[in-house]
């Protein structure tokens, strides 16, 4: 889907600095902007609420209340969004432009469908708060299922000013209701973020629908045989529940977390150094995004363009060249800026720990925190790179070794003691890399081999 990269390039092309700066800035939002955004305006919200003179522990109940919605919509459409990205672009690729949109439309009878219905199981069964406090969880949870399924379309698009715009209405809208309708506690802060995200999703959706156009409503095309990649289901789900694991094992250890709200419980040593890091990764995130989207996927689409029209091996073999060069100064370059963000915060970290009233003692956890997530850029990196190449097989392996290791790590670090937070996190991603970055090394010694000998 690379509506991003014609863009970009066309940026690009104007050869300026401001020009340059200005695609990393559309990169750089475009590529992170729906979760960092997100946890910038629940962050504001809790400032507000906490501002209004509402209790500390209701606030407290509404983010956390908010981490779990995120965390398992995203566990559970993590395989889904895979799954529809290749549909999707499969049927771009062969020009069937008027599949997409019934088929958006049943992914997303189906996620609403199968999402209400395991929220009101669990709900039901696991929760003994208000019935309102359950509705509200309930129509957050199924909005943000279905808009992690509708964002997977912003990088095919090229309303870019349009897009950050929305992006820009909806969490207003979202902080701007939780002042409005503090006065109901905690249903009107979850109230504003139900209105923030379902303006995200209708507006989104609105222009999708301006996009592509068709005569059917709805299609289940994508559950047809031919269609079905269940590799690619199973690493939705891995990497996502790889990014959580830790977070959940914190979460659910008596002695490093507390009871909240229902069975919710809220790990505040381990949570809040984690996701401040978060917001250190725009930077390595808007290069990942104009160095592959660019450089990458230009000699990528020229390199297969000429297997597929029988140029001479030669010719073939200067641009597997060419790709592998793009692919080695990417990296370098994710590496060069998200290593001069990780050092900058590392310098002022204290001073921005201080000004945030956050405890020195929190300083060790970010740090290695920091390192961990900077690392992180570099392994979705190297995933989006094997997905080009089709290296399905290994993306889940490395998937599927993420969340193990980090699981195991997680629990080894523990058992060791506070000193050790955070390190399983940051050593499972470690450890992935470098082996993703050794089978990226033999898939493309072999990529003439698997192209030419193993096509069916």
């Amino acid at each position: 889907m690379a509506g991003i990269g014609f863009e970009l390039r066309k940026i690009l092309s104007r050869d300026s600095y401001t020009a340059t700066l200005h695609a990393y800035v559309y990169a750089g939002l475009i590529s992170s902007g729906p979760w960092v955004l997100s946890i910038i305006s629940v962050m504001l919200v809790g400032i507000i609420s906490i501002g209004l003179l509402l209790p500390n522990a209701l606030v407290g109940q509404f983010l956390v209340t908010v981490t779990y919605l995120m965390a398992t919509s995203l566990i559970l459409t993590g395989g889904l969004q895979l799954f529809f990205t290749r549909f999707v672009s499969d049927r771009l690729f062969e020009h069937k432009y008027d599949q997409i949109l019934p088929n958006l439309l049943g992914v997303l009878l189906l996620v609403t469908l199968g999402a209400g219905l395991l929220g009101i199981v669990v709900l039901g069964l696991l929760f003994d708060q208000p019935l309102i406090y359950r509705v509200l969880v309930l129509a957050n949870f199924v909005v943000l299922c279905n808009l992690w399924l509708v964002i997977i379309f912003l990088s095919g698009m090229k309303a870019y000013n349009r897009i950050l715009l929305v992006m820009l209405v909806g969490y207003t809208l979202m902080v701007a209701s939780a002042y409005l309708l503090s006065f109901l506690q905690m249903p009107g802060l979850l109230l504003a973020l139900l209105i923030g995200h379902s303006t995200l999703l209708f507006l989104f959706l609105y222009d999708i629908l301006r996009e592509y156009r068709a005569e059917k409503l709805i299609a289940f095309d994508f559950l047809a045989r031919r269609n079905v990649f269940l590799s690619l289901l199973a690493t939705g789900f891995f990497y996502n529940l790889g990014i959580w694991i830790d977070k959940f094992l914190f979460w659910f250890n008596p002695g490093t977390s507390n009871a909240i709200v229902g069975p919710l419980r809220a790990s505040i040593l381990y949570d809040l150094p984690i996701f401040l890091a978060y917001l250190a990764i725009i930077p390595g995130m808007a290069v990942f995004l104009v160095r592959i989207e660019t450089d990458f996927a230009e000699w990528y689409d020229r390199l297969f363009r000429a297997i597929r029209e029988g140029e001479t091996l030669q010719h073939i073999g200067q641009l597997k060249t060419e790709m592998t060069l793009s692919i080695r100064q990417g990296l370098l370059e994710i590496c060069k800026v998200q290593g001069l963000t990780a050092v900058l915060l590392f310098l002022f970290a204290p001073r921005l720990l201080d000004w945030l009233g956050i405890s020195s003692y929190y300083l060790p956890l970010f740090y290695i925190d920091l390192i961990g997530v900077s690392i992180q850029v570099v392994f979705m990196a190297l995933l989006n790179v094997f997905f080009y190449l089709d290296k399905r097989t290994v993306v889940l392996e490395l998937c599927v070794l993420f969340a193990v290791l980090n699981a195991m790590l997680t629990l080894f670090s523990m058992y060791l003691g506070p000193s050790f937070f955070g390190y399983g996190f940051t050593l499972s991603l470690l450890i992935c890399v470098l082996l993703g970055l050794h089978r990226l090394t033999t898939a493309l010694e072999d990529l003439e081999y698997d192209t030419f000998m193993l096509s069916r």
